[in-house]
């Protein structure tokens, strides 16, 4: 009986506004997919899984052209490596002043993603905010996963958070990303049960499992 409540207890999903920024975004196809970006900072699980399911789905609608990551030592970009998906890496430049830092650094990935002709940018475990400035340029062109269920529990230490606070649900989200703090619009959900025995480590393997099937999902309808 205890797996049966182990399997997300639900999802929601709100209605897909990509009016601002770039401009509406065009329907994807398998014979001619949205390009997309995934930008990630550590082991790349989700990247991982979307990749595998955009290669599974012969349908698909998306595809990931290129894996960036701020981290040189990113295990994740081995794995894309190793799926075939070209990667790039762009730490932070040299620059004492911190607004400067983050400007210039911006401004290579923003160069990046139009060299590539990137259509839309997937944050999954990427662990920089990114600024005001880059959202403008692409405003509902980038979109994050969060494992917790937004608004509740944002920033960089979800799970600590969820056990601090005692309650009996978590679960993930996929949202637009603003300028604030996991705080754009709610594109899906899925929630988990946290168990009295769980540690940050229980909690996260079972949240990531959600969130290995969430995240494509809402891909998919936003490309279709």
């Amino acid at each position: 009986m205890g797996a049966l409540f182990r399997r997300p207890q639900g999802i929601y999903t709100v209605a897909c506004d990509m009016t601002n920024g770039m401009g509406p975004l065009r329907t994807g196809s398998a014979s001619n997919p949205i390009r997309c970006a995934v930008l990630i900072s550590g082991s790349g699980s989700g990247m991982e899984a979307m990749v595998l399911h955009q290669q599974a789905d012969i349908a698909c609608g998306h595809s990931t052209v290129l894996v960036l990551s701020d981290n040189p030592e990113a295990t994740g970009l081995v794995k894309a490596e190793r799926l075939g998906i070209p990667t790039y890496c762009i730490a932070l430049p040299e620059e004492s002043d911190r607004t400067l830092r983050r400007h210039l650094h911006e401004q290579q990935i923003h160069q990046l993603m139009e060299e590539h002709q990137i259509e839309l940018i997937l944050l999954s475990g990427y662990m920089r905010l990114v600024s005001a400035n880059f959202v403008d340029q692409w405003a509902s062109r980038i979109i994050n996963i969060h494992p917790s269920l937004l608004p509740a529990f944002p920033g960089a230490h979800a799970h600590r958070d969820v056990l601090a606070a005692g309650v009996e649900v978590s679960g993930c989200t996929v949202h637009y990303v603003d300028a604030g703090m996991d705080s754009g619009e709610i594109l899906g959900q899925r929630r988990v049960p946290v168990f009295s025995d769980d540690d940050e480590s229980t909690l996260a393997d079972r949240v990531k499992t959600e969130e290995h099937h969430l995240y494509p999902e809402v891909v998919n309808r936003i490309v279709s």
